[in-house]
């Protein structure tokens, strides 16, 4: 369904009014299209504190920056962030619509309570300054040790690509193995399978993965055969109907894929929505077991197979309701947050064992079928919400989807990003 406020706002009119009111004023975001792929205007590179890092080269900024870049990782004390100040103040204005504003942080020290003070305090500034920048702007910060295994994401971040990500806080450890990638095509060669992708943010994951170069997996269940199968021929793969809540579901995709599994994207999920008082057990369970047994089931599965080579990605789907809570969804609450405990648990592992990393993305307010059937001010509080003042699209968590599937990626392991254009609800 049309944002008509969305599109109200960008006229003259719409513009005045909104202004006069102290109403929201969206700016249209700009994504990744095949004919604008990239930002013009380069990026400006900051430092505050004493760099901790080397290697970081980008175009110079001609005119207004496209993208600001604040190296901040030699933040030490409460005197280093008068410098966060004193670099950010004067250019916050000159960046470009819909530009990009990334902090380049430290992990916390535990030995050293005044950096990890100085370094928790970039959480809170980065936060703030993405509720206030406006424009279509984003702003997020990165913890890292080393500039060579942020590649990937800095790519991701200071790109359309990024368009309904801001406010995260993303940790990038260190490099786990040199590849060599296409950036234009960089799933080149990898096989990779997309439960629920026959319709909806599933199918858009599926499109996005393929678009980079992956051999798709469509997997939906019998009632979506059809969809998935004119999916999959479209995109040059190949679908799979099974029901992902099946005990045996792990055995069988392992069967379906003899030549294994490079990227699982867990995005199979249903709701079932009722207050708890009125909630029936079947409700409980149901979601339960789609959105998070199904998804433990078939991980196990998979890995004790050995049907994920190693080098290989897992992403699930986790929510925005499953860390801040939403009335009515207990349930789906309640899987989604499960979702991240998984996620957050299995990574290390995953990797240590396997070579497989482990991400979440969790979804905001998404312009869907769904979403579009919620009632009209309930979908208008939902889309104006974050910061962003407006609703994400499938795109969106597609994009980060295959960011986190990315070869490069690998230092990237147990994160939860929200796609959700910086909720005002949690975290």
């Amino acid at each position: 369904m049309a944002d008509r406020y969305l599109s109200f706002t960008g006229t003259a009119p719409g513009r005045f009014l909104t202004r006069r009111l102290g109403l929201p004023q969206p700016a249209e975001l700009r994504r990744w299209s095949s004919a604008s792929d990239e930002f013009e205007g380069g990026v400006l590179l900051l430092t505050a504190g004493k760099s901790q890092l080397s290697g970081l080269e980008f175009a110079s900024p001609v005119g207004a920056p496209a993208g600001v870049l604040l190296d901040a990782t030699g933040v030490r004390d409460v005197e280093d962030l008068a410098e966060v100040h004193a670099a950010l103040h004067p250019v916050v204005r000159t960046v470009a619509a819909s530009g990009r504003v990334v902090v380049l942080g430290s992990p916390l020290s535990s030995v050293d309570h005044h950096q990890a003070a100085a370094q928790q305090a970039l959480e809170g500034f980065t936060r703030s300054l993405g509720k206030e920048i406006g424009r279509g702007r984003t702003v997020n910060l990165v913890r890292l040790t080393d500039a060579s295994a942020a590649e990937s994401t800095l790519r991701f971040l200071l790109s359309p690509k990024s368009a309904y990500v801001s406010g995260q806080v993303i940790e990038v450890g260190a490099p786990v193995q040199d590849t060599e990638v296409d950036w234009s095509l960089p799933l080149a060669g990898r096989t990779a399978l997309v439960t629920g992708g026959a319709r909806g943010i599933g199918a858009a994951v599926a499109e996005t993965l393929a678009r980079d170069g992956a051999r798709v997996v469509v997997l939906d269940v019998p009632g979506a055969a059809a969809d998935a199968e004119r999916l999959a021929e479209r995109l040059g793969g190949r679908a799979l109907t099974l029901d992902v809540t099946a005990a045996d579901a792990g055995e069988r995709i392992a069967e379906a894929v003899p030549e294994g599994l490079d990227v699982l994207v867990h995005n199979a999920g249903i709701t079932r929505d009722r207050r708890l008082v009125n909630m029936p057990a079947e409700r409980w369970s149901s979601v339960l077991d789609v959105n998070l047994a199904s998804v433990l089931r078939t991980t196990d599965a998979l890995l004790e197979a050995g049907a994920l080579r190693r080098g290989g990605r897992i992403v699930a789907t986790a929510s925005i309701a499953g860390l801040a809570g939403n009335a009515g969804q207990t349930n789906y609450g309640a899987s989604k947050a499960g979702v991240v405990g998984l996620v957050r648990s299995l990574a290390p592992r995953a990797l240590s064992g396997h070579g497989v990393t482990v991400n979440a993305v969790a979804p905001g307010f998404i312009e869907t079928r769904m979403t579009a059937a919620v009632p009209l001010f309930i979908r208008e509080a939902g889309r104006r919400m974050n910061s962003l003042a407006q609703g994400g699209l499938p795109i969106d968590v597609a994009e980060t989807t295959s960011w986190l599937a990315h070869p490069a990626s690998g230092a990237v392991n147990g994160q939860v990003v929200r796609v959700c254009g910086q909720s005002l609800l949690g975290a």
